[in-house]
C-alpha cells in the first residue's frame, strides 16, 4: 500500500511563484537576488502556517542554484537544488530553536558558520522559532549575526516577533507575512482537489478557509481530515457535520423569527443548537457576526467584505432586503450588551433566551 503524504507536505511550494498569498515578500526576495543586494540576516515573522519556513527554504535554494530561471526561480535540476530536495545539502542548515535554545547550541552554530560552503556560493542557516532562544543565547549570537563571514546568510523565522530583543531586530531585514486571504485559500484547495480527482463544493472550501483563520497549513490539515471521511466528495454539509460548525441556516432562520416577532421559533432554534452540543456564547457571537454580514451585503461596495460562497451570498442578499438597517443596528446593540454580561450570568441559557426575546421585540418597540 502506498504511504499517504499529508497535503501540507505533498503540495508544499518549491518555487516563489507557487507560494500562496505572499507576493509582496516573494517579489522583494527575488529582486534582492537579481540585484545581488543580499543582507547577512533576514527575519520572517507572521502567524503560523502562512509560509515563513517555506519561503526561507525557497530563498536558500535559489541563492545556491547554478542555473536560475529568467524569472529568478530555482531550476530544481542542478546538483545544488537536487541535494536540497533530497535533504543531503551541506550548504543549507536548519535549526529548531525550540529545542536548541541554549548558549552551547549557539556556540556550536558559530563554529559551524566559519566553514565555507562545499558546493555553491552561500552557507544558509535557517533558524525556526527563533523567539525561543534564551537571553544568553541571543547575546552570544549578536556578534556573528552582525558580522558573519561573506558566505553566511541567516534566515530567522518566528511567530512572536515581540519576544525577540531589539538588538537582534536591528541586525535583520524584517519581512512581515500576512494571513492568507479566504479567496486565495479556496483557490489553492480547488487546485489540490482537481489534482487528486476529488469532487467538491466551493462553499465547503469556503468553510474550511474560514476555520483555518488565514493559516494555509491548518486549511490543508482540515482538508485532509474532511476528505478521509467524505468518500472522495467534499460537500458543504459534510464539512459542517465533520467540523461540528454551526450551519448558516440556523442564523437565517433565527433572523426570520426576529423579523416575524416569532419568539417560540427563536427559542426552538436555540434549543436545537444546544441539543447539537454547541455553546450558548458561541451561538450568540455567531449571531452577531451573521447580522454584521447582513449589513455588509446590503451595499454593493461592501459586498467583497462578505467572505462566503456564492450560494450563501445570494441568501444574504435576499434576507438583507427584508432587514431594515435600523433593525440590524438595534439587534447588534442588544447582542453586544448580552455578550458583555454573559460571563456574569448565573443561568447562561436563560440569559441568551432573554436576548432572543428582546430581538423578537425590536419591531414592536419601533411601532410604539
Amino acid at each position: 500500500m502506498e504511504n499517504f503524504i499529508v497535503s501540507a507536505r505533498k503540495y508544499r511550494p518549491d518555487t516563489f511563484v507557487s507560494v500562496v498569498g505572499q507576493s509582496s515578500v516573494t517579489n522583494t526576495l527575488k529582486k534582492s537576488i537579481q540585484s545581488n543586494h543580499l543582507a547577512q540576516a533576514y527575519l520572517f515573522c507572521g502567524p503560523r502556517g502562512v509560509g515563513k519556513t517555506t519561503c526561507a527554504r525557497i530563498f536558500a535554494k535559489t541563492l545556491n542554484c547554478f542555473s536560475r530561471t529568467s524569472d529568478t526561480e530555482p531550476c530544481n535540476e542542478c546538483e545544488s537544488c537536487k541535494a536540497f530536495i533530497d535533504q543531503r545539502s551541506y550548504n543549507i542548515h536548519e535549526l529548531d530553536a525550540a529545542s536548541n535554545n541554549s548558549v552551547e547550541d549557539i556556540r556550536n552554530l558559530i563554529e559551524q558558520v566559519r566553514i565555507p560552503p562545499q558546493v555553491g556560493k552561500y552557507s544558509i542557516y535557517i533558524i525556526d522559532e527563533v523567539h525561543m532562544l534564551s537571553q544568553q543565547a541571543f547575546n552570544a549570537f549578536l556578534k556573528t549575526l552582525e558580522e558573519p563571514p561573506k558566505h553566511a546568510v541567516f534566515i530567522l523565522a518566528t511567530t512572536e516577533k515581540h519576544k525577540i530583543i531589539p538588538t537582534i531586530l536591528s541586525r535583520c531585514q524584517i519581512f512581515d507575512f500576512n494571513r492568507i486571504k479566504i479567496d486565495d485559500t479556496v483557490q489553492f484547495l480547488e487546485h489540490i482537489a482537481i489534482q487528486e480527482n476529488i469532487e467538491y463544493e466551493k462553499e465547503a472550501f469556503n468553510i474550511i478557509a474560514q476555520k483555518a483563520d488565514g493559516a494555509m497549513r491548518d486549511a490543508l490539515s482540515i482538508f485532509d481530515q474532511v476528505v478521509s471521511f467524505s468518500d472522495g466528495a467534499v460537500t458543504y454539509k459534510g464539512v459542517v457535520d465533520n467540523l461540528n460548525i454551526l450551519d448558516y441556516e440556523y442564523f437565517f432562520a433565527a433572523t426570520d423569527a426576529f423579523l416575524n416577532q416569532d419568539v417560540s421559533k427563536a427559542l426552538l432554534i436555540f434549543h436545537e443548537v444546544l441539543d447539537n452540543g454547541f455553546d450558548a456564547h458561541h451561538f450568540l457571537n455567531d449571531l452577531g457576526h451573521h447580522l454584521r454580514d447582513l449589513l455588509v451585503s446590503a451595499n454593493e461596495e461592501t459586498l467583497p467584505l462578505l467572505e462566503v460562497g456564492e450560494k450563501i451570498q445570494e441568501k444574504y442578499k435576499e434576507q438583507t432586503q427584508r432587514c431594515p438597517a435600523t433593525f440590524i443596528f438595534d439587534a447588534l446593540e442588544i447582542i453586544g450588551q448580552y455578550d458583555i454580561s454573559f460571563r456574569t450570568a448565573k443561568n447562561k441559557r436563560l440569559h441568551v433566551e432573554l436576548a432572543l426575546m428582546k430581538l423578537c421585540n425590536i419591531r414592536n418597540e419601533k411601532k410604539k
